[in-house]
């Protein structure tokens, strides 16, 4: 009798698995990481690790139009327990994608706008977007009934992508004053987002894209530019322009007179790769310069350089970096997609 019911059960998944594509992605890494710091409460190096799993399900009808969804379950050294993310629903059909829910932002996916992220890590501390934008949620919402509709089009070596974020569509949080503060917070403004990514002959990349309400924050606008030229086989070059938007100050103390406000100005990043002759070790770099204006800045300049060997299905990665503030961090550990 448990044989028999064993063997129903397991007929029972496998005819649910067959009707419905469930997958499972994601990365572990792990490795230690080093922060110059003249915090005395705090250690400078430390074990930093985690694993992702992206739980996706999906279904295509007889007309071959597809609908699915996406959970994530990820874990952080240092939390209690692992995070699940809000729901994404989706469907496609001819290269259109239409999402509700906690969906990727066009302002977030744009090709190129992490191109500077290097090691095992992929952490940039100089190149990246400093500004405040939505993305697809990991931990959760904190406030408000958050809900997003993204819309992606590909066709052929074009892609483009709109999205809109109400950060509270019950209402709930609705601001009588028009003041942008609610109970002592701001952010919650609807954002709106576009890019564009274009790749011309194999070689060109192109990427631009433009946020409006970044983080729901009023008038904080954000714009990108990137381009990247593949020279050749082996080597690679890019350059990204990033206007940060509004000061991030309003955000965290919107009652602020002013006095602790800071600029986060536009950011100009030069970077690029080599991969050596045996094809796994590959090498790479970026030097930016910020115009920003914020009290712990010591440098306009930040830059890193790193190395990923390609253990085929896992890659060893380190990188040494120096930020705006002049503080110098390191990284070195594994990473592991699957």
């Amino acid at each position: 009798m448990k044989k028999a019911l064993i063997a129903s059960t397991a007929l029972v998944l496998t005819a649910g698995y067959a009707a419905a594509d469930v997958t499972i992605s994601g990365y572990g890494r792990t490795g230690v990481i080093y922060q110059e710091s003249d915090d005395t409460r705090t250690n400078e190096t430390q074990i930093v690790s985690r694993l992702r799993m992206n739980i996706d399900a999906s279904t295509t009808t007889d007309q071959g139009v597809e609908f699915g969804g996406r959970i994530r379950l990820q874990w952080d050294q240092g939390e209690e327990g692992a995070t699940e993310s809000p729901g994404l629903l989706y469907v496609t059909a001819n290269g259109l994608t239409v999402s509700v829910g906690n969906v990727g932002t066009a302002y977030d996916e744009a090709g190129l706008i992490y191109a500077t992220e290097l090691g095992a890590f992929d952490r940039s501390v100089g190149g990246n977007s400093l500004g405040d934008f939505y993305a697809f949620n990991t931990d959760g919402y904190d406030r408000g009934d958050q809900v997003g509709v993204a819309i992606e089009y590909a066709v052929g070596d074009l892609t483009a992508r709109a999205s809109y974020i109400d950060p509270d569509q019950s209402g709930y949080f609705e601001d009588d004053a028009d003041d942008g503060v609610i109970n002592g917070y701001s952010g919650f403004e609807e954002e709106f987002g576009v890019s564009f990514d274009y790749v011309w002959n194999e070689r060109l990349e192109l990427s631009l894209a433009a946020v409006q309400n970044g983080a729901g924050i009023e008038d904080n606008d954000q714009y990108f530019v990137g381009a990247r030229y593949a020279i050749n086989d082996a080597a690679r070059i890019g350059l990204n322009y990033i206007d940060n938007g509004d000061d991030r100050a309003e955000f965290f103390d919107p009652n602020a007179d002013g006095s602790n406000d800071y600029d986060l100005g536009n950011t100009i990043a030069l970077y690029g790769d080599y991969t050596l002759a045996d094809g796994l070790t590959n090498i790479e770099a970026y030097i930016a310069n910020n115009d920003g204006d914020w009290a712990s800045k010591e440098s306009d300049n930040a830059f890193g350089i790193g190395v990923n060997y390609d253990l085929g299905g896992a890659r060893l990665g380190a990188s040494i970096q120096r930020d705006y503030d002049e503080d110098v961090t390191a990284d070195m550990g594994v990473r592991f997609d699957f």
